[in-house]
């Protein structure tokens, strides 16, 4: 049975915000990183069920890069995406509403190649920057 991973965070920010920062490519690339040293200088998104997503990931220094995409199974605005990841992973992402709050909830398949603390860890600070960046416009 594949491991699932979760991460969760709550933004101090309406639920039709945040949704637009998660899907509009030229909000991702601000916050789509889990540490300084790498950014996000790509980010496409066909948000349609059977449409794709594609963010570049690379170190700013240069040294490595890779494709993060998916496609999507499942949308319901404002309330969740579900994600197969191009590893043939599942991801399902859920959006819920509270007033001027909103709660995310990633729930992923981990991978094979790192430790699954690693991951949960990496994921979480992606989810994290989203916060700070969409809570600071």
């Amino acid at each position: 049975m594949q491991t699932k991973i979760i991460v969760k965070t709550t933004v101090n920010t309406p639920i039709k915000k945040v949704w637009e920062f998660w899907t509009n490519p030229n909000h991702v690339m601000h916050w789509n990183h889990a540490s300084d040293d790498w950014h996000t200088p790509n980010a496409e998104n066909d948000l349609s069920v059977g449409g794709k997503f594609s963010y570049t990931m690379a170190a700013k220094d240069g040294s490595f890069s890779f494709d993060f995409w998916g496609t999507y199974t499942r949308i319901i605005e404002h309330e969740m995406l579900v994600i197969k990841l191009g590893d043939d992973r599942n991801l399902e992402i859920t959006f819920t509403s509270d007033v001027d709050k909103t709660h995310i909830t990633e729930i992923f398949d981990a991978e094979n190649e790192n430790p699954v603390e690693l991951q949960q860890t990496g994921w979480q600070a992606i989810l994290d920057n989203f916060k700070k960046y969409t809570e600071s416009i």
